[in-house]
Order: C-alpha cells, then sequence, then structure tokens
C-alpha cells in the first residue's frame, strides 16, 4: 500500500472527493437543523459535527493538497440543493441513502471508527425519518395507489376500447367516464379505509370511564393486573403495577403496549380519500391528454403510453426515495407493473376488436 506522505494522484483526487463530500453533508445537517428544534435539532448538529471530525482526518492526510477547496460531486451538490428547498422528511430520506452508500468500508485510509460512523449515520437519519413517514403513510399511500391506479387503469381502458377499433370520440369519453367513475370510488373507498382502521385502533384505546371503578375494586383480588397482563406485562410484572397504580388511584394508560396515535398511525380519513380522489383523477388524465387534443390511431396510443410511462417511473422514484430504498428499482417495477396490466387489457381488446369484426 502505498504510504501516505507518498500519495498517488488518484489517491489524492479520492481524498479531495472525501473531503468535498463531507464538508457539504455538515452543511447540510446544519441546514436542516435550522428547521428544527428541539431534540432533533441537537441530533443533527451532532451529525454534522461527526462529518466535521471526517473532514479533519482528510485534510491531515492531503496538507497543503486540501487547496483550492474541492467542490463535491453531483450527486451531493443536488442533495445540498434539495435540503434548502424541499421538505424535510424528503431530504432526510435522500440524506438516509447518501449514508448508507458510504465508500470508507473499502478505503483502506479511511479509519474504522469513520466507517462505523456512516453506517450508524444511516440508522439515526431512518430514526429521525420514522415519524415523518407514519404520519405521511395514510395520505401518501392513498395519493401513491390513487395515482397510480389512475394510470394504469384509465391506461388499459383507453387502449383496451381503442383496440376494438372503437371512434376515437368513444374512447375519449370512455376514459372521462372511467376518470370520474374511479375518482369517487377510490375517494370513497379510502375514507371507509382510513375510518374503519381508526375505530378499530380507538377500540384498542384505554378507556377513560374506567378509571371511576379503582376506588370500588378489591385489593386482595387485584383485578387491575389482568388488564397489564393483557397489554404484555408478565404476572408479577402486572401485580407489582397495578399495585402501585391502586395506590394512586390512577389508571396508568401508558402501560405497554404504547397507545397508538389514530392520527399518526392512518391519518385522516377525509385527507386521505380528498387525496386519492384528486390522484386518481390526476393519473387518469394523462393517458386522455393525446385524445382530448384530437389525436387519434397509434400515435395516441403511443403518447399515452409514454406519458403514462413517465409518471409511472416519477412515482416509483418518489416512493423509493421516501422508503429509503432504491428509487431506480421501484421506478422500474412500478412501469413494468402497469405497462403489463395495459398490455394485457390491450391484447384483450384486439382479439374483442377481431371477434366483433
Amino acid at each position: 500500500m502505498t504510504s501516505p506522505d507518498t500519495p498517488t494522484p488518484a489517491q489524492i483526487r479520492r481524498w479531495r472527493g472525501y473531503l468535498a463530500a463531507e464538508r457539504a453533508e455538515a452543511r447540510i445537517y446544519r441546514d436542516l437543523a435550522g428547521r428544527r428544534e428541539g431534540q432533533e435539532r441537537d441530533i443533527l448538529l451532532a451529525l454534522a459535527d461527526a462529518e466535521s471530525r471526517h473532514e479533519s482526518h482528510w485534510l491531515a492526510l492531503l496538507g497543503d493538497r486540501a487547496d483550492p477547496a474541492p467542490r463535491p460531486g453531483i450527486r451531493t451538490r443536488l442533495l445540498g440543493f434539495l435540503a434548502r428547498r424541499l421538505g424535510f422528511l424528503f431530504v432526510l430520506a435522500l440524506a438516509q441513502q447518501a449514508e448508507g452508500r458510504s465508500p470508507y468500508d473499502d478505503d483502506p485510509h479511511a479509519t474504522e471508527q469513520m466507517a462505523a460512523d456512516e453506517r450508524i449515520h444511516g440508522e439515526v437519519l431512518r430514526g429521525l425519518a420514522a415519524r415523518g413517514r407514519t404520519r405521511l403513510s395514510g395520505s401518501f399511500r392513498a395519493a401513491v395507489f390513487g395515482a397510480n391506479d389512475g394510470l394504469v387503469s384509465n391506461l388499459a381502458l383507453v387502449l383496451g376500447i381503442g383496440a376494438t377499433g372503437a371512434a376515437p370520440q368513444v374512447v375519449l369519453f370512455t376514459g372521462i367516464a372511467g376518470l370520474l367513475a374511479g375518482a369517487l370510488s377510490m375517494g370513497a373507498g379510502e375514507y371507509v379505509s382510513v375510518k374503519s382502521q381508526r375505530e378499530l385502533l380507538a377500540a384498542s384505546r384505554p378507556d377513560p370511564e374506567s378509571q371511576s371503578a379503582l376506588p370500588h375494586l378489591d385489593v386482595d383480588a387485584n383485578e387491575l393486573a389482568l388488564v397489564y397482563r393483557a397489554r404484555g406485562m408478565t404476572q408479577d410484572e402486572a401485580e407489582d403495577h397495578a399495585q402501585g397504580v391502586l395506590a394512586t388511584l390512577h389508571l396508568d394508560a401508558d402501560a405497554p403496549p404504547e397507545e397508538v396515535d389514530p392520527d399518526e398511525a392512518v391519518g385522516s380519513p377525509w385527507r386521505a380519500a380528498v387525496s386519492s380522489f384528486l390522484f386518481f383523477a390526476s393519473g387518469a388524465l394523462i393517458p386522455v391528454l393525446p385524445y382530448l387534443f384530437g389525436m387519434t390511431g397509434f400515435g395516441a396510443v403511443a403518447l399515452a403510453s409514454a406519458l403514462v410511462g413517465l409518471a409511472l417511473l416519477g412515482t416509483g422514484a418518489v416512493v423509493g426515495i421516501l422508503s429509503g430504498t432504491s428509487p431506480l428499482f421501484r421506478a422500474l417495477r412500478q412501469l413494468a407493473i402497469g405497462y403489463g396490466a395495459a398490455a394485457a387489457t390491450y391484447v384483450l381488446g384486439l382479439l374483442f376488436g377481431a371477434t366483433l369484426g
């Protein structure tokens, strides 16, 4: 291995790239910290301090070769640009992915502590993003599924009807009818789904009225211990906890399992319904656009398919980013599923068209 005292030009370039990345990531964490408060702010500033320690390591190796200040790579610059303009959760998800791609595990000039830091940073960011992902899950699920269903179902409908040889006006009005029917159905379905989830969660929460029964409980029988055993405590733990509760005559609603807030777990039913309606309608509009502007035949089919393909790639990439996984894989998977469903419907339309003809 070449001594750090006589680094090769390739090593110098690599170290300067690390230095630029560490400086940029520290700035990103400080920018994010400036938008938060309390514990989240402290955690982000601690991450920035860790990146500054890594920066010092590369400065020591580079010496005078650290000047002029290197520029970070395109991906890191893009993350910094997004950090100043996009939502907190979106940037956390992008930063989590960036930390997961650390090259320090395979670089002999990075210390084991630095490599471990980078792995742990990804978990810290995952933890910071967890609450935001939980809060977003209800509306985000409705939005993503709504848009995806609108794209795929209406493209399949338009292609299937078009393949039978129907007139362009028939295809257009079929697509509009599919848009309205699907959006209303999705909105109503999401409302019922989320409302039902909230009711199920509410049924599992402690009943405040049970407080009034505490003064009348038989201390010796200790029925209250059964409550805590049902929540997951062992018999001894439940009995000790119940004795403490009876001593204060205050029912502990925070005993395990933790109480789930429906607003965080599943979101608002109205918000989910509106999101689902709007996103389904926006997705379902895309395959109809060529027919709205008077296109017909293969040109309309090709343009509708291309537009839907781009939209599917976009929704898949967003899901991948926010879930902390590869946006490319999610985008291609979304595209394959959507095109597969549309192609199957188009083939069926061709068969029915040939039969009717």
